[in-house]
């Protein structure tokens, strides 16, 4: 095989693997978006300031502020691959993305127990809640990266 067929395959090859991730994104950001909508909503339930204690409150914004910038590592690559240039995708322009969705959803994972936490206090007003978010950052944790990796290793 010649240097510039294999070069056009290559090619091709990233493209490919940019559609999909451009196209993970798309699936991941949707959920994103759905979440910091129901959060923005309980700032403005009178419950939110009455039965929340401050810290409570606190940790809200703060989990608020993580799905937000979820979002935006998400979002990221898109932008990324349109201003760049989408005729010609490269590796650093694959492995700089596939980055920022992994960091985006993780960032997710701690801002979506912070929320369980926050929730749970809502309903049960109880400091245990912290183990179940614990629990719940865990398996998120298990399913999001290490799983993947596993599945990685074992060549999938």
């Amino acid at each position: 095989m010649d240097a510039g067929s294999r070069q056009e395959r290559e090619e091709v090859d990233l493209a490919q693997a940019a559609t999909f991730l451009i196209e993970e994104c798309r699936m991941v950001l949707p959920g994103v978006q759905a979440i910091f909508g129901f959060q923005l909503i309980a700032g403005f339930q009178q419950r939110f300031a009455e039965d929340l204690p401050p810290p409570v409150q606190w940790l809200h914004f703060g989990s608020l502020t993580l799905v937000a910038l979820a979002a935006a590592l998400v979002m990221t690559p898109a932008a990324l691959h349109r201003i760049t240039g989408v005729q010609h995708v490269t590796r650093a322009f694959l492995e700089r993305s596939s980055r920022l969705l992994l960091a985006g959803m993780w960032i997710l994972a701690v801002g979506l127990s912070c929320e369980y936490f926050v929730i749970g206090w809502l309903i049960f007003e109880s400091p245990w809640l912290a183990g179940g978010a614990m629990v719940l950052l865990a398996l998120l944790s298990i399913l999001w990266y290490f799983y993947p990796r596993m599945e990685r290793r074992r060549g999938m």
